[in-house]
């Protein structure tokens, strides 16, 4: 904008003349600006509705798996003695009875009390302990054999043994103990502790108790087994069992089944997802107060694009799938359907009913071939199309607004130039104007002067 400013005009016209005028000028580049945010108005709506869609579709991850639409659980009927967890690929649903026995522990052993852990030498000699592998000996170093400087060493020597410290009040006088243990389970990995052989110590050392390495032991289904870890995988196909406790005479009922309330929870997340996009759409085609306070359509009300997408969210709820396996063909067996507000109601009860009833029927209808038949496939091809980024109706629609959106920039742009320079030489002009005015002000009065002089000197 020019620098000049008209504060008093001679020629009796207001001073802000030339805001006046060019305010009215900009009227024009105002109705273009309220054309744009309407544009960037929709076009957040329709980023808004594509997003919506796009939810849709995430939901189903969840429930696509090598298995359909199935979420397996291990139920146990004590899990203070035994529990686990599945694998979705590879279970198989059943009963199971298992009776622990006996748990899986390690080789170990205690030695007698000492009154610190970091002050009594212990000496200098070595450890010797017998294993399956044979014999391991640790040298024990006398610069540092206190309690806590011989773990350290049995750790070090890397001999598949693991040592520490213990603090056993038991023993007011004597606390502390050396704390010797084999790093696996089971009978294949027993240790014999030995006599320790260190001289010049301040106090002799002994291995007091020792415990021996064992299997665990339990019956299935009344039939013993023996395994050498308290962790199994290979007992029940897909299960990993943690026998946690031994409980001899007690059976517990293991129960391998379908989790009903995770797979319907997943269903429902998807409804939800399907209803948040179809709602969008129909809030667009109730009448709201605008900017005038008369009532009118949203947006995208009555919009062919809203149209087409709320056509395809319905097709593919409605319409049977066609080329599965399966006696269920359209998701009301499942407990899906259209109410009368045009969004979709969930039976959980019909679907749990469908799911244990008929599983693998559910699962086919979801699945189908798993390339291009079954219900997930047909929304992911259909909603593929709605956002396709060349050319999706939404994509499409976006582009469109975008356009409309940089012709107006241009043209604000281009009538803003214009604006300026108006402005530029309106001010100029009256600047001018001004000081022509001004002149024959000045010139007015002089001739009034020159008159008035003359006047005096004839009377």
């Amino acid at each position: 904008m020019a620098g000049i400013r008209i504060t008093g005009m001679a020629s009796g016209l207001p001073p802000n003349i030339v805001d006046q005028l060019v305010e009215a000028e900009r009227i024009p580049l105002k109705q273009i600006e309220g054309k744009k945010v309407k544009q960037e108005d929709s076009l957040k709506l329709v980023t808004d509705l594509e997003t919506k869609v796009g939810d849709i579709n995430k939901n189903l991850s969840e429930l696509t798996n090598t298995k359909g639409f199935v979420d397996t659980q291990l139920v146990s009927g004590d899990p203070n003695v035994i529990d686990g967890s599945v694998d979705p690929g590879t279970v198989v649903n059943g009963e199971y009875s298992i009776e622990v026995t006996q748990l899986a522990q390690k080789p170990g052993a205690i030695s007698n009390g000492f009154p610190d852990k970091d002050k009594t030498q212990m000496g200098v000699g070595y450890i010797k302990f017998q294993t399956n592998e044979g014999t391991k000996e640790v040298y024990i170093n006398g610069s540092n054999s206190t309690l806590a400087g011989v773990a350290g060493q049995i750790n070090s020597a890397n001999i598949g043994m693991r040592a520490t410290v213990i603090e056993d009040t038991r023993d007011k006088d004597n606390p502390y103990r050396l704390l010797v243990s084999g790093l696996r389970t089971g009978d294949g990995n027993k240790v014999d502790f030995p006599t320790i052989y260190l001289l010049d110590g301040d106090q002799d050392m002994y291995f007091d108790k020792a415990r021996e390495a064992q299997n665990a032991k339990l019956k299935l289904d009344g039939f013993e087994i023996e395994t050498s870890d308290n962790v199994i995988n290979d007992l029940i196909p897909g299960v990993t069992l943690n026998l946690k406790q031994a409980n001899p005479g007690k059976e517990v009922r293991l129960f391998v089944k379908e989790n009903m309330e995770a797979v319907s929870g997943k269903i429902k997340a998807f409804v939800d997802a399907y209803n948040g996009a179809l709602s969008f759409i129909q809030n667009q085609s109730k009448l709201q107060k605008g900017a005038n306070g008369k009532e009118q359509l949203g947006p995208l009300g009555g919009d062919s694009m809203s149209r087409q997408v709320e056509n395809t969210l319905r097709r593919i709820i409605l319409n049977p799938q066609s080329g599965v396996n399966s006696e269920i063909r359209t998701m009301n067996q499942l407990g899906i359907e259209f109410n009368r507000n045009g969004t979709l109601n969930f039976s959980q009860d019909k679907f749990n009913k469908a799911l244990s009833g008929k599983p693998q029927d559910v699962s086919n209808f979801f699945r189908g071939d798993g390339l291009s038949t079954g219900f997930v496939n047909t929304l992911k091809r259909e909603l593929g199309n709605l956002q396709n980024p060349s050319f999706g109706v939404l994509a499409n629609r976006k582009k469109g607004i975008q356009e409309k959106i940089n012709r107006f920039n241009s043209q604000i742009e281009q009538k803003e130039r214009q604006l300026e320079k108006k402005e530029d030489s309106l001010r100029k002009k009256f600047a001018d104007l001004e000081q022509k005015m001004s002149q024959i002000q000045q010139q007015g009065a002089a001739v009034a002067g020159i008159g008035a002089g003359l006047k005096q000197g004839g009377a």
